[in-house]
């Protein structure tokens, strides 16, 4: 399969007059329609005429897999709509993503953990929101790694483009493990870090619905499109950027789910955008059968693949809301972010005129949430016939164990108590000292009694003395 060119829309936000412009330089070479790509990027879906491309001033034209050039995937798309942590707002977003003036060779992910349309872990570089203000947890899994591993320090927002420049930087030292990687970076940079106080705490949330219009507040909505073929009509978009445009709405997002968001529609321009979305035929009421699906770009044997069993659900009147379901292949090399991943197997090597039919492994993310990082394998060697019975079955064991306790392969090992911790807070600045932790930025080794700490330890953030911390107990 030729790999389709790309255009990398970092954070997967752009203006409507920066939509429109792509939109028209598809045109001009041939294309009718654009798609999205899973890290929010937009793609070119046919072959196109390279030789023209010097003509296009201010598109880069990408080759991911040739030109080691990768997208920033961004929650932004998710700000104001869903469920968020309170200082990363839309603002907040952009300003980080202008840091961004490279073009990453890692792929970076800038999420918040309280939404669930971005998946957070999908990237080499994963930044994940913390509860402090401008303060980022960080999750590496750098190439060649097998696991994802945290950073021992939060980050400050504005040195997440050098703190990951830097990480691309000391990858030709091969780093094997998390303390080599923060010894060169904090060797190579001078950083605002801050102290991990506390574990990241992703809470569960059901996939959403992001079709149609929805209200923001009382004088706004938000509009969700989604094409099933996920192939976008230039007409169409170029009309609606205009309309954008008409309505002051500065920022149309991707999702990685091949489709988009527009949010800031006024109140008194929704009947406009309604009869819009009428004169060009579109559809705004997918099932959630349909939508929450990830297939590879451009490929036609999954999207068969997809329709075979959303019919079979639709016909059984099968529910699955809140799963997440995933088509992927044996040569597949991106990370899995669904509930549910059907994978299909390499074909053995045909003998004489035998026909060999595909057979499929069902995968499925411990408790259903792909954000455990942990995928369970319930069948393997499955023909296409029996993954729809197959799927359902897993449907039913998800919400028979939704909101009750964390289901294990073994019941009796790691089950998740409620306890108690000793941690001492700062009464200035109100940051924790937990001896699990340490204190990476003073070198205090991790499971240091704050007792044992020097009369000279201060606050990592406010500089406070250590006379400043006061125990508390830590419920977790």
């Amino acid at each position: 399969m030729i790999e389709p060119y790309r255009l990398m829309i970092h954070g997967g936000v752009l203006s409507p007059g920066e939509l429109k412009y792509i939109c028209e330089a598809a045109e001009a070479l041939g294309l009718d329609a654009i798609s999205f790509g899973s890290r929010q990027d937009i793609i070119f879906p046919e072959q196109i005429d390279e030789t023209t491309f010097d003509q296009f001033d201010n598109i880069e034209f990408v080759k991911p897999k040739q030109d080691g050039v990768e997208n920033i995937a961004s929650s932004y798309v998710s700000a104001e709509i869903l469920p968020n942590t309170s200082w990363l707002t839309s603002d907040r977003y952009l300003y980080i993503l202008e840091q961004f003036k490279h073009n990453p060779k890692l792929r970076i992910n800038i999420t918040d953990p309280k939404q669930r349309l971005v998946p957070l872990f999908t990237g080499n570089v994963n930044y994940i929101a913390s509860e402090h203000e401008d303060y980022w947890y960080l999750y590496l899994r750098l190439p060649g790694w097998e696991k994802t591993k945290m950073y021992p320090a939060l980050i400050y927002s504005w040195d997440m483009d050098k703190i990951e420049l830097a990480i691309e930087n000391i990858l030709i030292e091969e780093p094997e493990t998390i303390d080599m990687v923060f010894d060169l970076v904090s060797d190579a940079l001078d950083t605002n870090n801050r102290t991990v106080d506390k574990p990241l705490d992703v809470p569960f949330y059901p996939f959403p619905y992001y079709e149609g219009m929805n209200r923001i507040g009382t004088d706004r909505y938000w509009l969700g499109l989604y094409w099933r073929n996920n192939r976008y009509d230039i007409p169409f978009l170029k009309a609606m950027c205009d309309l954008c445009s008409e309505n002051k709405i500065g920022k149309i997002s991707i999702t990685p789910w091949k489709s988009f968001i527009v949010k800031g529609i006024p109140l008194d321009s929704k009947l406009l955008w309604e009869k819009f979305l009428g004169k060009f035929g579109i559809n705004v009421r997918h099932s959630m059968l349909e939508m929450n699906w990830h297939l590879p770009v451009n490929d036609k044997e999954a999207l068969n693949l997809k329709k075979f069993l959303v019919t079979n659900f639709d016909q059984n009147d099968i529910s699955t809301y809140g799963l997440t379901f995933g088509i992927s292949n044996y040569e597949s090399d991106t990370y899995n972010f669904t509930s549910i991943v059907i994978q299909k197997n390499k074909q053995p090597e045909a003998i004489g005129n035998f026909t060999i039919r595909d057979t499929y492994n069902l995968l499925y993310a411990k408790n259903f949430d792909p954000n455990t990082r942990d995928y369970i394998v319930h069948v393997q060697d499955v023909d296409k016939v029996e993954l729809p019975g197959l799927l359902m079955e897993l449907s039913q064991l998800y919400f028979e164990q939704l909101g009750n306790e964390i289901i294990e392969e073994k019941p009796t090992e790691d089950k998740k108590e409620v306890t108690k911790e000793d941690v001492y807070q700062c009464q200035d600045c109100l940051t924790i000292y937990n001896k699990v932790f340490g204190d990476i930025t003073q070198n205090i080794a991790p499971n240091t009694p704050f007792e044992s700490l020097p009369n000279t330890y201060e606050c990592s953030l406010c500089e406070s003395p250590k006379s400043s911390f006061k125990r508390r107990v830590l419920v977790k």
